[in-house]
């Protein structure tokens, strides 16, 4: 049978087909064609997919960012990026990649910071004089930084599927999360200081104002210690994280801003649910779709070929990330991150590769993919919120391609930037 589902799922999504039912589809032709295998299966392999316990951060983080989305955090949030930076050139702007480092702890999700950042900041900067092209590069790529400042999603998976922990993986995402955000602040310092964008604040904000505005945010900002801390001592697992965040969040909500109400609930429970069933799908798709792999062995032989091409650490690194920059072009980043971690897992470790540096490496480089043509999720969800052209958005874009690139680059180089800083936490 060989790679038959293969070529059938890379057919489906040529032809648009969603994601989750496109990986369904290819999996569910394996079953039919093999004699020694029922029906049945299909579903069962479906099914026991989602029967893991760090799964269960997924829907509890998505849930947590739906309450705190709910309760004017986010807007303070933006009060105190505004304070930091709103004095500088394109101060709008680089508020607005401030505010993505900042959500990196609390949405867990690019798509949803890109949406968020669209609607809230990429229209006010439209007003204000900032081209829709422009907007829609900054609002899209500043939220490659949320899902790799913890709690991402795409960190829980990866650390699902290869067996390493999800605390170390969070903690190792901040500074490469905090190097992207400087990286892109650079690119708008750059592109604001030729359009002569102007700042949003006359003079820097005084010691007072950004105290105040500080405090203002200090009930968000809590979170983000409240889960590394938590973490980091061992009050609680990574999964354990999310439930937690949930309670958290609700009381400050409730008793600190006092923004959230009861009645808000329901709909915050459908955002939640409608969110989660997305990556659950793919999660149960791509479960039956790894039994086939591993049926066929294809992790097996895919680490072999890789290991034929080049058994040099720092060359078959850079051979998957160009691999993975094509790839995350054309596949949706949870999609490709669930499908590709089995394969490109054995062959990285069996070279000494730290799988700590690969999963960092990986979930940017997949996410930068949702930035970029043919099916840029980010880059779609922006420019539709702003009415952009595509071709519009790259003739703005490509400034921050170069400034997300830099930064991958160093990652893969510089394997300490991913390091240091759990081994420094956690220990090794």
């Amino acid at each position: 049978m060989g790679l038959i589902p293969v070529a059938i799922m890379l057919a489906l999504f040529l032809l648009n087909t969603p994601i989750a039912l496109g990986i369904a589809m290819a999996a569910l032709s394996f079953f039919l064609m093999s004699s020694g295998l029922p029906i049945s299966s299909f579903i069962q392999k479906m099914a026991s997919s989602t029967e893991s316990f760090p799964l269960l951060a997924v829907p509890f983080f998505i849930f947590a960012g739906t309450i705190m989305n709910h309760a004017g955090i986010t807007r303070r949030l933006l009060g105190f990026a505004d304070a930091l930076v709103g004095h500088t050139i394109g101060g709008l702007a680089q508020a607005n990649v401030m505010l993505s480092a900042l959500m990196g702890g609390l949405s867990a999700s690019a798509n949803a910071d890109a949406a968020m950042q669209a609607k809230m900041l990429g229209t006010e900067m439209v007003r204000r004089g900032y081209s829709p092209g422009f907007t829609a590069a900054v609002c899209t790529c500043s939220a490659v930084i949320t899902p790799i400042i913890p709690p991402g999603i795409g960190l829980i998976l990866y650390g699902f599927l290869a067996n390493v922990s999800v605390g170390r993986l969070f903690i190792a995402g901040i500074v490469p999360g905090l190097l992207i955000m400087l990286a892109l602040m650079l690119a708008v310092r750059l592109r604001a200081k030729s359009r002569k964008y102007k700042p949003t604040r006359v003079k820097m904000a005084t010691g007072r104002e950004l105290w105040k505005a500080f405090v203002e945010s200090l009930g968000a900002l809590s979170i983000i210690a409240f889960i590394l801390i938590g973490i980091r001592q061992g009050i609680f697992t990574p999964t354990e994280a999310g439930a937690m965040t949930v309670v958290y969040a609700s009381i400050i909500g409730f008793f600190w801003h006092r923004e959230l109400k009861l009645s808000s609930f329901p709909l915050i429970i459908t955002e939640t649910v409608l969110a989660t069933a997305v990556v659950m799908l793919i999660i149960c798709a791509a479960g039956a779709f790894g039994f086939y792999m591993t049926w066929e062995q294809i992790p097996a032989k895919g680490a072999a070929l890789l290991l034929g091409i080049t058994e040099n650490p720092l060359m078959l690194l850079l051979l998957i990330n160009v691999l993975l920059l094509v790839i995350g072009m054309l596949i949706e980043g949870t999609a490709a991150l669930i499908l590709l971690t089995p394969i490109l897992v054995p062959a990285i470790t069996k070279l000494g590769i730290d799988p700590l540096q690969f999963g960092i490496v990986m979930v940017v480089n997949l996410t930068i993919g949702g930035v970029t043509p043919p099916v840029g999720t980010l880059m779609f969800t922006s420019c539709s919120v702003l009415g952009v052209s595509i071709g519009e958005y790259m003739r703005e874009a490509w400034l921050f391609f170069v400034a997300l690139l830099a930064v991958l680059l160093a990652l893969v180089f510089f394997p300490s930037i991913v390091t240091f800083l759990p081994d420094m936490m956690m220990g090794k």
